[in-house]
């Protein structure tokens, strides 16, 4: 996410003093209602969809996800990163290339 991007994310919290709501389980329950919502813009229908729908709910879910970043003081390079080689380490090119199983039984 761009600097500019992120520090308007913080000034919109700031300016209405929102981050005295912002605890860890608070944003961890908001990212799951967001996800919950993107969710239901394909409930009826995996090909149909309103893409305006998904693109605000799917921004709310980042912005959450923002916030939790700078609540739990961490960096998003880092543990992506971090997570893409756990993920790299589960899942070798060679035994799941083409498989949507999961990583114990590859």
């Amino acid at each position: 996410m761009r600097e500019e991007t992120i520090a308007r994310i913080r000034r919109f919290t700031e300016d209405r003093d929102w981050q005295q709501f912002h605890t860890p389980a608070n944003l961890a329950k908001s990212i799951a209602i967001e996800a919950g919502e993107l969710l239901e813009c394909f409930q009826w229908s995996e090909t149909e969809y309103d893409t305006e729908h998904v693109k605000e709910e799917l921004a709310d879910v980042m912005v959450y996800c923002r916030n939790l970043l700078d609540e739990l003081g961490l960096d998003e390079d880092e543990i992506v990163n971090a997570k893409m080689d756990k993920n790299e380490a589960k899942y070798p090119v060679e035994k799941a290339r083409g498989r949507n199983t999961k990583y114990d039984r590859l």
